[in-house]
């Protein structure tokens, strides 16, 4: 018959669940309280649509970055990425003379063969994804330097709908932020794609001896990746309303910052794309709140790093306690 402790502990287990998977929820709506309190203009709607607007851009690489995480790998290279569609965009339309939308498409594309070729490094060159991504990395920031000759790229106006806003109040950054959270969320709850993603994160050993084609799904997943980075990348455009070559530099560890801060787990097999979302809104809190109190940029850089820190030590405890 069983004691009342074993008929507590699915209950504690999902407790501890629960906990985890809404502790970043619980940090944001502390951390807004805190704001709130701290300075007066932080919950007028033009701030909280400053902190959307702000959030999205690391938001979008983050839910590609977390289809890389839940399966267990890294993307290093989601940031110069972003840079390189959005040089590659301005570069077809202003140099090469190609319709507006025909550079969009060729800019999204440029970030989904990068992202191919990352898979294909991973997944049949054998090298480890932290290795792959970085010189991936490393080629697509010299790529957009080398089109660019380092200096911004003029842009087709149409790209500055990405940075615009609807009916005088609606960013357009912060409803694709929302329409990519919605399709990463599909993906990954309801889609062969993402339970195959879950169980290359969780074992690969057992997932391709569950008949899994690991090496194509990890293509399709980096490719995801840096389709993702690309709209990102057009995003960014849009608001700096050309394409600047050290665009993104050194938002790929605010990515991993988000997709951790949102309950994934850098040992893969865990992880949702509402978390992620949380993650990238917890991280812009931060900075506009930081921003609103005259905090130097360089104290932030501090304070984010922080925050990385502890997103990751939390991580580590987690899977112990696991």
């Amino acid at each position: 018959m069983p004691t009342e402790a074993t008929q507590s502990a699915p209950w504690s287990a999902r407790a501890k669940e629960l906990a985890g998977q809404n502790g970043a929820l619980g940090a944001l709506l502390i951390l807004a309280i805190a704001m709130a309190i701290l300075s007066p203009v932080f919950l007028t709607t033009q701030n909280l649509m400053n902190v959307g607007t702000q959030a999205a851009v690391v938001a979008i690489l983050a839910f590609g970055q977390t289809f890389v995480i839940v399966s267990a790998g890294i993307d290093l290279s989601v940031g110069s990425l972003a840079a390189l569609s959005a040089i590659v965009t301005g570069y077809s339309a202003t140099n090469l003379g190609l319709p507006a939308w025909v550079a969009i498409l060729l800019g999204i594309a440029t970030g989904c063969a990068a992202g191919l070729v990352s898979g294909i490094l991973i997944s049949y060159g054998r090298l480890p994804a932290f290795i792959a991504t970085m010189a991936m990395l490393s080629v697509g920031r010299g790529l957009a330097l080398v089109l660019s000759n380092g200096i911004p790229v003029r842009q087709p106006s149409q790209v500055a709908f990405f940075g615009s806003t609807l009916g005088g109040w609606l960013p357009v950054p912060l409803l694709i932020m929302v329409i990519l959270g919605v399709l990463a969320a599909f993906i990954l709850n309801r889609t062969y794609l993402g339970r195959c993603m879950y169980a290359i994160g969780g074992n690969e050993d057992a997932a391709r001896l569950s008949g899994i084609n690991v090496a194509r799904q990890k293509l399709i997943i980096y490719a995801l990746s840096g389709t993702f980075s690309a709209i990102a990348g057009l995003v960014l455009a849009g608001r700096l309303v050309s394409g600047q070559p050290q665009a993104a530099s050194g938002y790929e560890l605010d990515a991993i910052a988000a997709v951790v801060i949102g309950g994934a787990s850098l040992a893969g097999g865990k992880g949702r794309a509402f978390g992620t979302l949380i993650g990238a809104l917890v991280l812009a809190v931060i900075r506009n709140g930081l921003n609103l109190l005259n905090v130097s940029s360089f104290w932030q850089q501090v304070v984010i790093g922080i925050v990385i820190a502890l997103a990751v030590l939390t991580d580590t405890l987690r899977r112990k306690s696991a």
